[in-house]
């Protein structure tokens, strides 16, 4: 029988209320805490989702003994602070995207997680997802030849308004860091990283990007062209073009793929989920454990470290500075 694990969420939003949800599918998996800055709010949380316990401040979650893994759904500015906190009281952590501000942050955790001997993974579920894993299948399979380019947009509107944290300066803000990390991710994931990175902004007055559009080049001769946007809609696609074709398909999880071979177009078939997809990754994270493993196999900390050097070399180019991170 598997071992059922006591789930904490630190920062009760709405990305913390998807996956609590998606984390009611799994039998091994217990809503058992929530915690806040307000005491209130943890309260709230806890009883709309059906959290045993509440917490008004991040320390006492960490001080209960029985807490397993943590689910860290705070701003990213504060991803540091928040997972060393719990790698330090040897809480299991599951931390939402981006993973830290910068790529020394980073470092920082991934010391904390070996010191401590204990488990960190970045939430990005796209890794997870049957969509994702279907087109990663037709790529290795060379079915339609080598891989030569990539292009993925993410793209909405959104409201400018400097307190929130689309656009809090402080808060890490802007659609690099929210949205544009999982276009570069799909570049990294498939390509590798690249040598050459090229990039225009519009950056606000107020400091924060809020389009962004990149050129990756390769030394194979591969490209990807990625843009992410607080300013316009999209289909928001993803297209890898090969030497005989490509596959294409929408962000949102349950899209078909469309591949096209030597012209002729086909729709893919992939399995489905039952939750939003968020469960996914959650499963992943207790068979780790079940496993004693302190990181993942399929998301190591090694790929998430690359990819937040991506980000730094991207802001970089662009000139987009973070005044008390940079």
């Amino acid at each position: 029988m598997a071992k059922k694990y006591n789930w904490a969420i630190l920062g009760c939003g709405k990305i913390a209320r998807k996956f609590s949800n998606d984390l009611k599918l799994l039998p091994n998996a217990n809503l058992y805490a929530a915690a806040s800055r307000s005491l209130k709010n943890a309260k709230d949380f806890a009883n709309e989702l059906g959290y045993e316990k509440a917490f008004g401040s991040y320390q006492e979650m960490v001080n209960d003994p029985d807490v397993d893994i943590v689910y860290i759904a705070t701003p990213h500015s504060f991803h540091l602070e928040h997972t060393l906190l719990c790698l330090n009281h040897k809480k299991a952590v599951l931390c939402e995207k981006a993973f830290a501000m910068n790529s020394k942050e980073v470092k920082k955790m991934i010391s904390a997680s070996k010191e401590n001997n204990t488990f960190l993974m970045e939430a990005f579920w796209t890794i997870f997802q049957p969509q994702f894993l279907k087109m990663n299948e037709i790529v290795k399979s060379k079915e339609l030849g080598d891989l030569k380019f990539i292009k993925s947009d993410f793209m909405f509107n959104a409201e400018f308004d400097p307190n929130k944290r689309l656009y809090n300066i402080d808060l890490g803000a802007g659609s690099l860091l929210d949205i544009g990390i999982y276009p570069i991710f799909t570049s990294l994931f498939f390509l590798g990283k690249p040598f050459k990175i090229k990039t225009i902004a519009n950056i606000r007055s107020t400091g924060v990007e809020d389009s962004i559009t990149m050129l990756f080049g390769y030394k194979n001769g591969a490209m990807s062209v990625l843009t992410s946007s607080f300013e316009s809609s999209c289909k928001n696609e993803t297209e890898l073009c090969f030497e005989n074709g490509f596959i294409k398909v929408e962000r949102k999880l349950a899209e078909p793929i469309l591949m096209n071979k030597n012209g002729s177009d086909q729709f893919v078939d992939y399995d489905t989920i039952s939750g939003e997809g968020y469960e996914l990754e959650a499963s992943h994270v207790m068979e780790c454990l079940d496993n004693d493993l302190i990181e993942s196999p399929v998301l190591p900390l090694s790929f998430s470290l690359d990819l937040m050097e991506i980000l730094d070399a991207v802001r970089k180019d662009a000139g987009i500075i973070f005044p008390n991170h940079d």
